[in-house]
């Protein structure tokens, strides 16, 4: 083996190394100078490697491999739920998802390749690039927008306040601005000079969201309940698993008051057919004082002419205190392989099944809505990982006061879980509305519409959370635009890159 062949095998064993500790700067870690610095190393190698489009295309994937290796490992635990296929099979999907994931850093490294020769060009190109590339990550396949780069700014409120302007997406741009910065400060002379300007881009951006945005109001005199059992998923599939669900959660459930109160359970509390259940449903509705409102999780079951069930549906339920469904909210955003099985008869006959139990793939919903609750504030409902997707979580046309996220994060390892509500909390500050989240095994959380949280309960925790409600903020930016503000974004800032390159 010659030498430069094992220069080379070095470097793309680094870049692997660095996109694995880059994905530190996410919850629950958030070691973001310590990502910050192995993005602008890669950075850096990437410049020195770029040689044509093979060999971008190979340095991109091999950053992103381990970035998502390390990024998506929580979803190993899920499989240990299941007993269709052993539990090892989940480290088997790991490392099948987080190549895959690894396309996307790949397109953006070898586009801003084509500018190779020109480091200040190439870095601003970069931004751009992945900018489009995470846009792209949420539509393909159904879409897995999972931690894009910009969750990591979260720990410095007035950057990540810039999300209200350009979204989550927008904000992974000011990141590998900075890291390019990085990079090229590192150089000398125009190079350096350059890199002091790309710092200094996210700082302003920061200084410009704390100016341009208004203060966090304060809380409503609406009243908030929610209840976090603690159950894991081994108990709520058994077989007396709806009885123990019920029961543990009405345990934890306050007494009714003298006000009124919106009352919340997690996703799949009620793990059975609710529309179907009146008996529990006015059981249900005994927990409730006059004029409180109950939502919950349970299921839903889409029967032909028949009356043979076809399919199922994840819902929200609302109840009154006669245990009455006020409305319903199903999930849009399904999780492959957990909710639905791509090409079933194919991977059926491979012995691959779904990780959540029984033989119905799930049918998605039509998408955000906005629920009225009588005598509280409208209500923008999201289930699990819907909460992941910037520019899909409210309904524009009828733009709700606060959003709940019902989940069951009992699937998630604790890392998951701290990720899972740290993107919740960027899609508050995008959309400037109030987020209550509510999960069986934790992390149960109210989030103020600035993105910080105000009072949670702890992962394994068992509690009830009393809380009020925070009021919204006006309309964001973002909230107006959605996701045409970042391609905005990556559309100047590559046309920024061209230009300087021409020049």
């Amino acid at each position: 083996m010659t030498a430069r062949t094992l220069a080379t095998a070095g470097r793309h064993v680094t870049l692997f190394a660095l996109g694995a500790l880059s994905a530190l700067g996410f919850a629950p870690w958030s070691l973001w100078p310590a990502a910050l610095v192995a993005m602008a190393l890669a950075v850096r190698l990437f410049v020195k490697m770029s040689s044509n489009v093979r060999g971008d295309l190979l340095a991109g994937w091999l950053f992103g491999f381990g970035h998502f290796l390390v990024g998506v490992h929580w979803i190993a635990k899920a499989f240990t739920f299941q007993s269709a296929m052993p539990s090892w099979t989940g480290w088997i999907a790991v490392v099948m998802l987080a190549p895959y994931l690894a396309v996307f850093p790949a397109l953006a490294v070898a586009v801003a390749g084509r500018l190779r020769g020109r480091v200040a060009a190439f870095t601003i190109m970069l931004a751009a690039s992945w900018v489009l590339a995470e846009l792209l990550r949420g539509l393909v396949f159904s879409g897995f927008p999972w931690n894009p780069l910009g969750v990591m700014l979260l720990p410095l409120p007035a950057l990540a306040g810039a999300a209200s302007l350009i979204g989550a997406n927008g904000l992974s741009a000011l990141v590998l601005l900075a890291a390019g910065g990085l990079a090229l400060m590192a150089e000398g002379g125009r190079v350096r000079q350059a890199g002091a300007v790309l710092v200094t881009v996210p700082l302003l951006a920061g200084v410009a969201a704390a100016v341009l945005l208004p203060q966090a109001p304060g809380a409503t005199a609406t009243r908030v309940d929610i209840v976090q059992a603690n159950l894991g998923q081994d108990e709520k599939w058994a077989d007396d698993g709806v009885l123990t669900s019920v029961r543990r959660h009405a345990a934890l459930t306050p007494a009714k008051g003298a006000g009124r109160r919106i009352l919340v359970w997690p996703e799949a509390a009620v793990p059975d057919l609710l529309d179907e259940m009146p008996q529990l449903r006015a059981g249900l509705g005994g927990l409730l004082g006059p004029g409180d409102v109950m939502l919950l999780g349970g299921l839903k079951a889409i029967r032909d002419p028949d009356g043979y069930a076809i399919a199922a549906r994840n819902s929200l339920y609302i109840l009154d205190p006669d245990g009455r469904i006020l409305g319903r909210y199903d999930k849009k955003h399904l999780v492959p392989f957990g909710e639905f099985l791509p090409a079933r008869p194919l991977l059926a006959a491979l012995g691959l099944s779904r990780l959540a139990p029984g033989a119905l793939d799930f049918w998605p919903g039509p998408g955000a809505r906005t629920l009225a609750l009588d005598g509280f504030p409208a209500v923008g409902p999201l289930i699990c990982y819907e909460i992941i997707f910037p520019g899909d979580v409210a309904d524009r046309s009828q733009r709700p006061r606060w959003l709940l996220n019902v989940s069951n994060d009992a699937w998630f390892s604790d890392a998951g879980a701290h990720m899972h509500l740290a993107q919740a909390r960027l899609r508050a500050i995008e959309e400037g509305l109030p987020i209550v989240r509510s999960t069986p095994t934790g992390i149960s959380a109210v989030i103020d519409a600035r993105g910080q949280v105000t009072a949670a309960v702890p992962r394994g925790g068992a509690a009830a959370l009393s809380s009020r409600l925070p009021a919204p903020l006006p309309p964001t930016l973002f909230a107006q635009f959605g996701l045409w503000l970042p391609l905005l974004l990556a559309v100047l800032l590559g046309a920024l890159a061209v230009g300087i390159a021409r020049r």
